[in-house]
C-alpha cells in the first residue's frame, strides 16, 4: 500500500514537472544564451532526481568547463539526468530512445545526437555532430556499451566514437555509476530486457532509499594533446577505470 502511494505521489510531481519541461523547451529555450540553457538543465535535471526520489552522491572531479568527453557505463533511462544535473551535456543516444513519449522529445531539445545502429554511414554524420558540439565547448556524453545493464558490471565497448574526440584532442574522461536499492548493490533500478519504460518508471518511482554514485574519474587525455594509443586501446584503459568501480563494491 505505501509503495501504491509514493507512486501516486511521485507521479503526480513527475507529470508537473514534465509540463514544466516541455513548456520551457518549446516557448523559453530557444531565447535563452548557452549558458543559461545549460543552468536550467541542470537545476531540471536535479529536481527530476529529486521527484524521483534517487539520491545522487557525487565524487570525483569533472572537467566543468571546455570540451570534454564523458564516457559512462549505461544503467537506466536516468543516467542521462543524473549527468545533466552535474554538467550539462549532449549525449549521443540510439533512435529509439528519440521515440519515448515526452522524454524523447525533451532530450532531444537540450542537444542530444540520435544515431541508428546498424547503419554505417550514421557513424559519419554522428562524427561530425561531435566535432561541432567540442568547437562550441560543449560537454559530450557516450554510452559505449550502446545498451543498458544490471549495473554490478560493464559490457564490451563500441570503440568507433572515441574517434571524434581523439581527433578533436579533447580530454576524454570516464564516469562510473553505481546503482543502491535499500543500502545495497542492486540491478533493481536498471532499465534491460522486455521491460517498458512505463514498467521501468512504475518501479523507480515506487522504490525507496534509491541511491546512485557518480565517480568522475581521472581523465585519460588531456584538451590539446594527442594520445599516443590506438582507439582501441584507449576504450580498454577507459572501460577498465570504470569496470573498477562498478565491481569493487
Amino acid at each position: 500500500m505505501i509503495a501504491y502511494l509514493r507512486f501516486a505521489v511521485r507521479a503526480f510531481f513527475l507529470i508537473l514537472l514534465l509540463l514544466s519541461g516541455l513548456l520551457t523547451a518549446a516557448i523559453a529555450l530557444p531565447f535563452m544564451n548557452r549558458a543559461v540553457q545549460d543552468a536550467v538543465t541542470k537545476a531540471w535535471s536535479c529536481c527530476l532526481m529529486l521527484v524521483c526520489g534517487v539520491k545522487v552522491v557525487r565524487h570525483g572531479t569533472p572537467i566543468m568547463s571546455g570540451p570534454v568527453l564523458w564516457v559512462a557505463n549505461h544503467v537506466s533511462w536516468i543516467d542521462i539526468f543524473i549527468l545533466n544535473s552535474w554538467r550539462a551535456t549532449s549525449f549521443i543516444a540510439k533512435q529509439e530512445i528519440r521515440r519515448w513519449p515526452v522524454i524523447g522529445w525533451l532530450v532531444a531539445r537540450v542537444g542530444t545526437v540520435f544515431i541508428e545502429r546498424g547503419q554505417r554511414q550514421a557513424i559519419g554524420r554522428v562524427s561530425d555532430s561531435m566535432k561541432s558540439l567540442f568547437e562550441r565547448n560543449i560537454c559530450v556524453g557516450l554510452f559505449p556499451e550502446g545498451t543498458t545493464s544490471d549495473g554490478l558490471d560493464v559490457k564490451a565497448f563500441s570503440t568507433s566514437l572515441f574517434e571524434p574526440a581523439m581527433r578533436a584532442q579533447v580530454a576524454i574522461q570516464p564516469v562510473a555509476l553505481v546503482f543502491w536499492y535499500e543500502g545495497q548493490r542492486s540491478g533493481k533500478m536498471a532499465f534491460i530486457g522486455d521491460q517498458t519504460l512505463i514498467g521501468n518508471i512504475w518501479v523507480l518511482l515506487s522504490a525507496s532509499h534509491v541511491c546512485v554514485e557518480v565517480y568522475c574519474l581521472p581523465a585519460v587525455t588531456q584538451n590539446g594533446q594527442a594520445s599516443e594509443l590506438s582507439r582501441a586501446q584507449l576504450a580498454a584503459q577507459v572501460r577498465e577505470a570504470i569496470l573498477a568501480k562498478v565491481v569493487q563494491r
